[in-house]
């Protein structure tokens, strides 16, 4: 593969994260403090949102595995059709309309769809990863070149949402101390702006609604004229595809699989929290509601710059070792709980984008090779890779989608008011736990679970040893 292909094929895939980082650090707190949704129905729309996408993942694998090999590959049309339906979807999920009674639905209609149609992007995107080439070193390098683009994907949306829509979040009262006789005037103040402001937050948040828009236009035209899909290069003519459901039915019986989606779900919930209750956290329990952005941005550019370091350490130390560095967020992020100073929150920010590197680069990189175990073992069937990559993202998605709607119904619960200068005790407490017990618990149990997972360095080589063979 030339470095070339690598790149367009990593920034097709970057728009989808710049998107998905704007909603997962932003999405929550505009619809409590902009739209004025209760926290409840917050939960509602995230949760039924992240499941629809969830559950467009299985649909959107077998309607994939039926297609036909085109001209331009069989993955390929699928990308091109839906991102333009994408876009559209996107731009009017932060619309405020100018109706009050019916928007939650306006907003759960919206998310679904952005969320379904992102699916349809996903699946034949990172299954992709397996029709680029037949050598491993070959995939992992594309896979690293891909999850350095998509976190400075994940940089860029949150720079950018966070740029244009942080004086929709911030009020000059807001920012001064109280008096010590804290009285409820100062409870009952609203945080946002006047809304007769000419840069009001809808103006400021269709601004940048149009500006991720273009970047989905963009990164789908460098995708397109940079990639060339190639056929399934182990299949031979005789070769069956294998049916969807019974290639499901074998995906959830392949131990190596089980394994490596049981860890990740967890871990990948787990920093799902960790973004979206950070600006929260940041502007009501830690007293830096004027510095979340560049904490967000921080975050993002130690993930984005460690990424080569976690490819040269997974190849010299293996897969498994690596997963170690998902731990360091731990006790960091213990500290900025309990001690919420601003020098020793850049400190966290910085470690936290440490370990959510390595989070987001190993499954994509430990993936191909469990799709390797099960080719070996089921040497005549083809059409299996969209089955494992959708059935994966299908189980992170609803597995987030649980943890955001658990953790918006917990702030219903203590008592979330939106648009007040300062929180209650109960509600600022709910945030300190999903900041920092609730992740240290997912990311623990998760590791413990890949302990177990069986695929070693020894055994990935005889693997592709067997597959070349075979070739």
């Amino acid at each position: 593969l030339s470095i070339c292909g690598k790149l367009c094929y990593a920034i097709g895939g970057a728009p989808n994260q710049v998107a998905g980082s704007a909603a997962a650090f932003f999405l929550q707190i505009y619809l409590l403090d902009i739209a004025h949704i209760t926290p409840f129905h917050a939960s509602l729309v995230l949760f039924i949102g992240k499941a629809s996408g969830a559950v467009t993942d299985p649909v959107a694998g077998f309607f994939i595995s039926k297609s036909r090999w085109t001209k331009i590959g069989r993955l390929m049309p699928w990308m091109l059709a839906c991102t333009p339906f994408t876009v559209v979807s996107y731009f009017f999920m932060w619309y405020l309309p100018p109706f009050v009674s019916g928007r939650v639905a306006w907003y759960l209609t919206f998310y679904c769809l952005f969320q379904a149609l992102t699916t349809l992007f996903q699946v034949p995107y990172s299954a992709l990863t397996m029709f680029l080439s037949t050598d491993q070193k070959e995939r992992d390098s594309a896979t690293a070149y891909r999850m350095t683009m998509e976190v400075f994907g994940t940089l860029i949306g949150a720079a950018l949402q966070g740029q244009i829509v942080a004086s929709a979040h911030v009020s000059h009262h807001c920012t001064v101390n109280p008096p010590v006789n804290t009285t409820d005037s100062w409870h009952d103040t609203p945080s946002f702006p006047d809304p007769s402001d000419p840069l009001s937050h809808q103006v400021i948040y269709m601004i940048a609604a149009g500006v991720i828009g273009g970047v989905y236009l963009l990164g789908i035209v460098i995708l397109f004229l940079g990639v060339k899909e190639k056929d399934d290069p182990y299949a031979l003519n005789s070769d069956r595809t294998i049916p969807f459901c019974k290639g499901l039915g074998l995906t959830m019986k392949h131990g190596p699989y089980v394994k490596l989606t049981a860890s990740f779900l967890l871990i990948s919930t787990a920093v799902q929290l960790e973004q979206s209750n950070f600006v929260l956290f940041c502007t009501h329990a830690a007293d830096l509601r004027n510095h979340f952005q560049y904490l967000v941005v921080t975050i993002l550019v130690s993930a984005a710059v460690s990424i080569p370091f976690w490819q040269k350490f997974l190849q010299r130390f293996g897969k498994k070792c690596a997963a170690c560095g998902i731990s360091w967020m731990i006790p960091f992020a213990v500290m900025l709980v309990t001690i919420p100073n601003l020098i020793l929150a850049y400190f966290v920010a910085f470690v936290s984008g440490l370990s959510i590197a390595a989070s987001l680069l190993l499954p994509w990189s430990m993936l191909p090779d469990v799709v390797d175990d099960f080719r070996l073992q089921n040497p005549h069937g083809k059409g299996h890779e969209t089955i494992f990559y959708s059935s994966y993202v299908f189980f992170t998605k609803m597995s987030a989608g649980i943890g955001l709607g658990i953790s918006a119904a917990g702030l219903e619960f203590t008592g979330y008011q939106p648009g007040i200068c300062r929180q209650s005790n109960d509600v600022i407490l709910a945030l300190k736990i999903l900041i920092g017990a609730v992740p240290a618990i997912l990311i623990l149990v998760g590791l413990f679970i890949l302990l177990f997972y069986p695929i070693t360095e020894e055994s990935r080589k005889e693997t592709k040893l067997a597959l070349e063979m075979l070739r």
